[in-house]
């Protein structure tokens, strides 16, 4: 079972890292500034995803790898459709 729970942690961090390195190209090819403790966050919670995906599918590699990729982004458009954004409205 260990064995198992360390490969999905694994392909789940493959996943999260495939997904954030692509996120890198795109910033850097806009020229945007780069979060790196973002980054970082985004990896370790798809190890955590790629675990859990793990655990539930019984250790299905794919699916670990998939949801380490997919999840984060799931995840984060999440949190950004709950992000409030200031609106300042003209008064007449």
């Amino acid at each position: 079972m260990t064995d198992g729970l360390l490969l999905a942690a694994l392909l789940g961090g493959v996943g999260g890292l495939t997904r954030g390195f692509i996120g890198l190209l795109k910033a850097l090819s806009l020229r945007r500034r780069i979060i790196w403790t973002y980054y970082l966050i985004t990896v370790v919670i798809a190890v955590v995803i790629g675990i859990f995906v793990g655990i539930v599918f019984n250790f299905d590699p794919r699916l670990s790898l998939l949801s380490g990729y997919a999840g984060t982004d799931i995840l984060e458009g999440i949190y950004k459709s709950f992000n409030v954004q200031k609106v300042y409205v003209k008064g007449k």
